[in-house]
């Protein structure tokens, strides 16, 4: 969560920097995954949201001496397979304190207000989305820096509507099958309702089941990478069907790690979720079909500050 990185040329001059925000006991912490995939639990903001706290300077030495000190607001898109060239798509800076030394532990309150954070937070495959307080301590051979990551959601709302999904499965002859979702849109918490028809059967199924893929695409053409990856699956039969049967479907998505869609963030990258499909048949052939859907995080009043007792 955070970074730091110390320098201490010029005898012994050197200084630990601690950043602690406000609102650390009303805000809620939600895990996101760190670079190496291990899991940290970081404050959660929303868009729009002020980020301010205090910066603590306690010295090593006698005295410091610096050309300034800033504190930086920053929103970064970093690819894992272009190390060390960061996209700032948000950078917003304050004076701490113009050049001068510090001679004693000090303490600098900042403030970023009514902050534009219009991206959520993410650790995929090949790509990272974070957003940070830097404090640079500006030094005539190697400044000082120390980083500390936040999380940001960002909230949707759709209107009710039920557009329902058909897709249709179908070998000459052989197969032909009906596959009704309730909708098209679902919220992170929400459940994947659906129905399969057999409309005709003429080769043996013995296994059928329904995934959700996520396709993170990362760069721009012509070099452009892809990533699939299974997230979610539920088994719907095992067993042959019968034509004419009909299989209900509840698939329910809180209980899977899952993001919101993300398209094209900053001419960066994209993150898809696709529905799909899959039957296999005595001789392990396997029939699929995708359908992409679009999922989304449902806003809630309390979603930034936890829930006050009443």
């Amino acid at each position: 969560q955070t970074h730091t990185k110390m320098s201490f040329f010029g005898l012994g001059q050197g200084a630990e920097i601690t950043i602690e925000l406000s609102d650390v006991e009303k805000r809620r912490k939600v895990d996101v995954k760190n670079e190496e995939g291990k899991k940290e639990k970081l404050l959660l903001y929303l868009d729009g949201e002020t980020v301010a706290g205090s910066v603590s300077i306690n010295l090593k030495g006698r005295k410091l001496e610096h050309h300034g000190i800033r504190v930086e607001f920053v929103g970064q898109i970093e690819m894992f397979y272009d190390r060390g060239n960061h996209h700032d798509f948000l950078s917003l800076v304050r004076q701490l304190s113009p050049p001068g030394e510090l001679t004693q532990f000090t303490k600098f309150p900042f403030e970023f207000l009514n902050v534009d954070k219009p991206y959520e937070t993410y650790t995929g495959t090949n790509v990272r989305l974070r957003y940070f307080v830097r404090v640079v301590i500006v030094r005539r051979i190697s400044d000082l820096v120390k980083e500390h990551d936040i999380a940001v959601h960002t909230l949707s709302s759709y209107p009710d509507l039920i557009n329902s999904l058909k897709m249709e499965v179908g070998i000459e002859d052989c197969l032909h099958i009906e596959f009704e979702y309730n909708k098209s849109k679902y919220h992170l918490r929400d459940v994947v309702v659906g129905k399969i028809y057999f409309l005709l059967v003429r080769i043996k199924i013995k296994h059928m089941e329904i995934a959700i893929i996520r396709k993170e695409t990362t760069g721009t053409p012509p070099n452009v990478y892809t990533e699939n990856e299974q997230v979610a699956k539920y088994e719907i039969m095992d067993g042959a069907p019968v034509r004419g049967e009909s299989i209900p479907i509840r698939l329910f998505l809180a209980g899977y790690e899952l993001t919101p869609s993300m398209k094209d963030i900053n001419k960066k990258f994209s993150c898809r979720y696709y529905l799909n499909l899959v039957l296999v048949d005595e001789e392990d052939r396997r029939y699929f079909k995708q359908q992409e859907i679009v999922l989304w995080r449902k806003g809630d009043l309390r979603v930034g500050r936890k829930p006050v007792a009443k």
